[in-house]
């Protein structure tokens, strides 16, 4: 059905060829377009670049505190102007917390086609990007803004962190647990908005799960049993889990059955409700995962589903995964599951039933 909040008179889901974290080049060609660059250089200071395809660069300013740097941006996966810079916003900020650090500070990106939609529509995006930086006790300092084709919005954002509070992506130890803070399904959601097949109450669980700020990483980095983060959005768990497994040395293996999904996510893979970003994924990746011989076609494209500010991926001691676990619940997160382990052997990512 027509989705009920949409107050937008230009569809802006039509103005666009992709949306959302499924705009991101697919990893293998993300891979040959950094394969001859040339790496960070000598910069004692420069704690994470481009080495790993961690979340965020991270300079050292003293011997206690690093700045985080991030930018994030895409074209609308909603038709709602207002609820399309909230979730742009919230995607961008994601990156800081999923470091482990405090986001202080944001600037805007812009690109509208601004023959072919109103100036209100426009104000609107930028109010809910506004909205969701005020939620984060930050400002909207100034930024950037183009005539484009398409219609792109999103956040630079800088942040700050205690060297000791730092997490990467690299950090996960065979015998660790791993926890997923929020449900998959985003892309095979946004892929219903277009078609207009996303039921109203389906909609509103999309808008809760993508305006959720991921603030609890800040407070999960200052737990020594937290050893690894990376936030999961445009390449899937899967290819986050992978990123995971190949910095850190390691062996994932992820459980299907402790997954948790948006609602309707299962019902309307089975339909077709797909993005092109999976099967880009897939494409990218599927050779380095091994996958149960009976796994359903609809779940591997779940896997692979991009997630436009999708949930955490953390990575933590066993002894203490419960425990972080209800923590994590208990501070709003009430998707969040224990979803796998990591082992020793072969960097890889296997996922079982």
């Amino acid at each position: 059905m027509d989705n009920p909040t949409a107050k937008s008179p230009v569809r802006l889901t039509a103005l666009a060829h992709g949306g959302g974290c499924g705009c991101k080049l697919a990893p293998s060609v993300l891979r040959q377009l950094l394969a001859d660059q040339p790496m960070s250089g000598p910069f004692a200071r420069l704690l994470v670049g481009t080495e790993t395809g961690d979340d965020a660069a991270v300079w050292q300013l003293d011997a206690e505190t690093c700045v985080i740097a991030t930018t994030d941006f895409f074209m609308p996966m909603v038709d709602d102007p207002f609820d399309f810079g909230r979730i742009a916003a919230t995607n961008a900020i994601s990156d800081i917390y999923a470091m482990g650090g405090k986001p202080i500070m944001a600037l805007a990106i812009l690109g509208m086609p601004i023959d072919k939609m109103p100036i209100e529509m426009v104000r609107e995006i930028l109010k809910g990007g506004s909205d969701i930086c005020a939620m984060a006790g930050i400002p909207v300092a100034g930024g950037h803004s183009i005539d484009s084709p398409e219609p792109i919005y999103g956040l630079a954002v800088i942040g700050i962190c205690p060297v000791s509070d730092l997490r990467r992506n690299n950090g996960a130890r065979a015998g660790d647990t791993l926890i997923l803070t929020k449900a998959l399904g985003v892309g095979i959601y946004s892929a219903a908005v277009k078609k207009d097949a996303l039921p109203a109450a389906a909609y509103a669980e999309l808008i809760a799960s993508t305006t959720l700020l991921n603030s609890i990483g800040a407070e999960l980095a200052k737990d020594a049993d937290v050893h690894g983060m990376t936030d999961v959005t445009g390449f899937g768990v899967l290819g986050h889990a992978l990123e995971v497994a190949e910095g850190s040395g390691v062996l994932i293996s992820l459980r299907c059955r402790d997954i948790a999904l948006l609602a309707h996510s299962a019902e309307l893979a089975q339909q077709g409700f797909v993005t092109g970003a999976s099967h880009r994924n897939w494409a990218s990746y599927g050779m380095n995962v091994t996958l149960p011989d009976d796994l359903p076609l609809w779940w591997r494209h779940i896997l692979t589903d991009p997630q436009t500010s999708g949930g955490l991926l953390v990575s933590c001691n066993p002894a203490r995964a419960t425990e972080l676990l209800g923590r994590i619940n208990a501070a709003g997160y009430p998707a969040a599951r224990i979803i796998g382990d990591v082992e020793q052997g072969n960097p890889g990512l296997r996922v079982v039933g």
